[in-house]
């Protein structure tokens, strides 16, 4: 990988406190600003660029609550849990996606922990509500920024997964899905890290399962419920699934973003479990208008770059293309960042890559 240069992500003291900035997991350029977010928070980050033609550093940050956008599972009150764990951010056609990770956790073992207090957390799992949506918020000009309204006079903030059935009932009974519904996301069970956008098709990347080493696409059709504008709905496929399986030979790994480029996919690949690497990012060509459930490996699928990982810390989490993207420029944020990564001021590195 040629690091071509780095790009400073500066945020508030708000986003600071809550480790927004240390735990980015997903990125999407729009014209002068980057949309953000952390899987710790239920929010989207917008982040302005000091200089939109070349920018060295985005700042200047405004903070979109997912709540005051679309109605989210899990009610409101002292006791819900804020977080939506959003992993992955797409923009297209006037509106920005995002997704939650539809994952359920284990506790950890912290350093104070041992002996049967360490087994007990262990074996504790959770899920929260608000990881299960899929959210379409629209997108409009104000004083010549980008940004998140809930309805734009055409249409409103949408979301799969608030009310009814989300997408774990769907794959509840699927043949290679189901049986991994009850697992934790970091033990190789159901977890959703990236989304994709183009045309009506929604693409959402699986870091698990990984199936004797295939990976997971699945591939989406929303649309707006008629009753009920808020609402998305999934159009059944011709086989009556109201999804599509895409599986991926990534050399074991799991998918961690998804990132469109014409009619390809570049695949941010790495460990399905609780590991710092391999890192990679793949092309996989033709994937936008591939019209039937697909095996992607061979000439379908090329690896572009291995991505630099740090020693417990430094996890290429998100990638996003960079102005126009026909140049290859891709921009790449970390999860837990390396010490060398964080600036004084509140801020934290990005690399930007040239694609091959």
């Amino acid at each position: 990988m040629t690091t071509t240069r780095t790009v400073t992500l500066r945020f508030g003291s708000a986003s600071r406190e809550s480790r927004t900035h240390t735990n980015l997991s997903a990125v999407r350029s729009d014209g002068p600003v980057l949309w953000v977010a952390g899987d710790e928070t239920a929010t989207i980050e917008r982040l302005v660029a000091d200089d939109p033609a070349d920018p060295a550093a985005y700042g200047d940050q405004t903070t979109f609550s997912l709540a005051d956008l679309v109605p989210l599972p899990g009610g409101t009150g002292p006791d819900v849990e804020e977080e939506a764990d959003i992993e992955g951010i797409a923009r297209h056609d006037g509106a920005v996606w995002a997704v939650g990770s539809h994952s359920l956790r284990r506790r950890r073992i912290r350093d104070e922990h041992d002996g049967a207090k360490a087994l007990r957390r262990l074996a504790t799992i959770t899920g929260q509500p608000r990881r299960q949506i899929i959210a379409r918020i629209p997108v409009v000009d104000v004083d010549g920024l980008p940004t998140l309204v809930k309805d734009d006079g055409t249409r409103s903030a949408a979301v799969f997964g608030a009310r009814g059935k989300d997408l774990r009932d769907l794959l509840a009974d699927d043949e290679h899905l189901g049986p991994f519904l009850g697992i934790p996301s970091k033990d190789n069970g159901l977890d959703v890290e990236g989304i994709a956008v183009a045309g009506e098709r929604v693409y959402l990347g699986l870091r698990g399962p990984v199936l004797r080493g295939w990976a997971v696409v699945l591939e989406l059709r929303p649309e707006v419920d008629e009753r009920d504008p808020a609402r998305l709905r999934l159009r059944k496929f011709p086989d009556g699934r109201r999804y599509r399986k895409h599986v991926l030979r990534l050399a074991g790994l799991g998918v961690r973003d998804l990132c469109p480029q014409g009619d390809d996919l570049l695949v941010l690949a790495g460990p399905t479990m609780d590991l710092d690497g391999p890192v990679y990012v793949y092309r996989w060509h033709g994937a936008v208008v591939c019209e039937e459930p697909a095996v992607v490996r061979g000439d379908q699928l090329t690896r572009e770059l291995a991505l630099p990982f740090g020693d417990g810390d430094d996890h290429p989490e998100g990638i996003g293309l960079l102005g126009d993207p026909a140049g290859g420029r891709l921009l790449v944020v970390y999860d837990s960042p390396a010490p060398e990564r964080l600036t004084d001021d509140g801020g934290v590195v990005a690399d930007v890559v040239q694609l091959p």
